[in-house]
């Protein structure tokens, strides 16, 4: 079971090796994790993932390999089929790990090492889910005495597993541009001043002033000329966005190269009462929409970055997001935005010969009064035609 877990990993190109799988056994046998899911899920990322930038990766590689299995004792079941797993080693591992299980003992004590993990971890959890269903008979009484709780009355809902939780990783915003013309589109969204000390050479005065003191050099300074457009831009990540990570990530570095006064925010399919700075901390760290439209003045430039692709419900109705209850429609916010700023756009990295088969584009279009543009180079000129006008 672990070994496929391991090859499961390699496919979704989490870099996991023979030691991070032995240190995870090792963890096991001192039951660090024991019949629960979301233990095991915690144990396994902590031993086989040495960065976070890869626990996307993982969380997406994890829920692919256990779709279907909800309780450990499912989990336990899976069987290693022998053969398969002899014709994975030899193409996949490297050099190192395979001496790395001849060091164990070859190939064969390497399996029933693992085998015989299984039928301890088996009879555990059997007995582990015997007590889980005595006490489950025991407190029936009390769970049926229950009145209304969360969103909704009746059956209590089922959490979501930790590992579908996805831990969205942050833009990078050292990534290099794929093309410099994307650079230069959003150039057009400028408006120079000189602010600031005077920190660069005025070459044009310390000549004339040289010049005017019969040749004895006169420095001259002045302050920076600096682009003094503000800009908020707000980035749909996960989901959907999966699929236009590179292309954002591209245009999320180059606002931060073009735009001196720029806050950058994320959210999830659509506007709504709370945004986040930090994709590892977008449930404990929202910043209060409010919050947005308070501190910052109408002169700035507002651009959201996202395919508004979704079910409509999530954008005209309370409650349609997908991770929380919102006790407002999205449309409602999104409206304020285009109430108090002007200048605002919303750029889709999606074909735009595609937006007239999804309903949701067709309502974030009529939210934004058409102002939305493809994620192209001329999508880009265009909408920063917009903005600076």
């Amino acid at each position: 079971m672990l070994i496929n877990l391991f090859f499961t990993l390699r496919k979704y190109q989490v870099p996991v090796t023979i030691r991070e799988l032995m240190d995870l056994l090792g963890a096991l046998q001192h039951r660090l994790a024991f019949a629960n899911m979301d233990d095991f899920y915690l144990l396994s990322r902590t031993c086989l993932v040495k960065d976070e930038k890869n626990y996307d990766k993982f969380d997406r590689a994890f829920g692919a390999y256990f779709k279907g299995l909800d309780d450990f004792q499912g989990l336990l079941q899976a069987l290693i089929p022998d053969q398969w797993l002899r014709h994975e080693i030899e193409d996949l591992l490297s050099e190192e790990d395979l001496k790395l299980i001849d060091s164990l003992g070859g190939l064969e004590a390497f399996i029933a090492k693992l085998q015989k993990q299984l039928e301890e971890e088996r009879k555990a959890a059997e007995e582990a889910e015997r007590q889980r269903q005595q006490q489950d008979r025991e407190g029936k009484g009390d769970q049926e005495g229950r009145g209304e709780g969360g969103r909704g009355k009746g059956k209590k809902r089922k959490g979501r597993r930790a590992w579908d939780q996805r831990q969205y990783k942050n833009l990078d915003d050292g990534v290099e541009l794929g093309t410099r013309n994307i650079k230069m589109a959003l150039r057009r969204l400028r408006k120079f001043a000189r602010t600031g000390a005077d920190d660069e050479l005025d070459i044009d005065k310390t000549i004339k002033s040289t010049a005017n003191n019969g040749g004895l050099l006169d420095i001259q300074m002045r302050p920076q000329r600096r682009n003094t457009v503000k800009v908020l831009t707000f980035f749909d990540i996960g989901g959907s966005m999966d699929a236009h990570v590179k292309i954002s990530e591209e245009l999320f570095s180059a606002t931060k190269t073009e735009f001196k006064h720029l806050g950058s925010y994320y959210f999830h399919n659509f506007i709504y009462e709370s945004v986040w700075q930090d994709n590892k901390r977008r449930m404990s760290e929202r910043i209060p929409t409010w919050e947005i439209l308070n501190k910052f003045a109408g002169d700035y430039r507002i651009v959201f970055i996202g395919d508004a692709t979704m079910a409509p419900y999530e954008i005209t109705h309370a409650g349609g997001s997908v991770e929380h209850w919102n006790e407002e429609p999205g449309a409602m916010w999104l409206s304020r935005f285009t109430t108090l700023y002007d200048k605002l756009v919303w750029i889709n990295p999606t074909p735009q010969e595609t937006w007239e088969y999804s309903s949701s584009v067709g309502i974030t279009q009529e939210l934004v009064e058409g102002r939305m543009y493809p994620l192209t180079i001329r999508g880009l000129e265009d909408a920063m035609g917009v903005l600076s006008k």
